[in-house]
């Protein structure tokens, strides 16, 4: 029987891929932290843990009329960002996948009417930064399997693919480890002022009102109470949060939902990036 080993809310953004010179020249000479952090994730959690597959809610693969996990074999080839060319170009990944795994959460949903899932794995499939960036820092010897954020999904929707996951996991022989890749509060500066805002520190998150609301989730979250991050989800889509908070909602379906009571550490700090709000929460789900 397959279980759930660790599970966090993990950022992607591309300063963590760039030239440490250019992350000082755009932090006032300072590093950020968020580099360290996912380090530490995986040593001090995914080295012990000995996971057999680490699964990424990928909050830039958006789908549009059904959930679509990816499941290659295998995954390889060079990745150049189409948003950031300059910063992520020709990143060399190489990393196998999970078919059975994909398989068994697609079949799933075959015989249901309240939800829509799909196995992919077309050789030509895009991928995304979200799920490549995390490499250097977190692949070891797991399959990775990337999850895709369908945009017309609803809290309800993103719980129910997370709880989906969660019985296939179960019905197979496996560790598993899940990534939420994404951010909290996710608007930008405009282009005009961006480079005033390329720091880490918080007074570049974007309004005074989404940093509270990042600050008031991270509370919840390092406190374990996933409940009120539900009650507070239709608030917290005014400030934007990436990817619909999908990222988030699948992992938390997959956790138990509104039952979920995992108290998660923080690694790093919560940071600015260009105006959204960045934090690294871990969460154990074994004792």
């Amino acid at each position: 029987m397959g279980e759930i080993v660790g599970a966090a809310l993990v950022s992607h953004v591309p300063p963590i891929v760039l030239p440490e010179q250019i992350r000082r020249e755009m932090n006032n000479g300072d590093d950020i932290s968020l580099l360290d952090a996912l380090h530490n994730i995986r040593r001090e959690k995914l080295d012990a843990l000995k996971a057999d597959t680490v699964v990424v809610f990928d909050t830039h693969w958006f789908t549009t009329i059904e959930h679509i996990v990816s499941s290659h074999a295998r995954r390889s080839g060079l990745y150049t960002s189409e948003e950031l060319p300059r910063g992520m170009s020709q990143m060399p990944y190489d990393f196998p996948g999970d078919p059975e795994l994909a398989t068994a959460v697609a079949a799933l949903s075959a015989d249901r009417d309240d939800t829509w899932i799909t196995a992919i794995d077309d050789p030509h499939l895009p991928i995304h930064y979200p799920t490549i960036n995390l490499l250097p820092f977190l692949q070891g010897d797991e399959r990775w399997m990337s999850v895709g954020v369908c945009q017309t999904g609803s809290t309800a929707d993103f719980l129910l693919m997370g709880q989906l996951l969660a019985e296939a996991i179960e019905s197979l022989d496996r560790r598993v480890v899940l990534l939420a890749s994404g951010g909290l509060s996710h608007r930008f500066w405009p282009l005009s002022e961006l480079r005033q805002h390329e720091a880490a520190g918080l007074e570049h998150i974007r309004t005074p009102e989404a940093r509270a609301a990042d600050e008031r989730v991270i509370g919840h979250l390092l406190a374990g109470e996933h409940a009120a991050v539900l009650d507070f989800v239709p608030e917290f889509a005014t400030h934007s949060p990436e990817g619909y908070f999908g990222h988030y909602l699948m992992m938390l379906g997959a956790l138990g939902g509104a039952d979920c009571t995992i108290a998660g550490t923080q690694y790093g700090n919560y940071e600015a990036v260009a105006g959204t709000g960045q934090v690294n929460i871990w969460f154990d789900t074994t004792n």
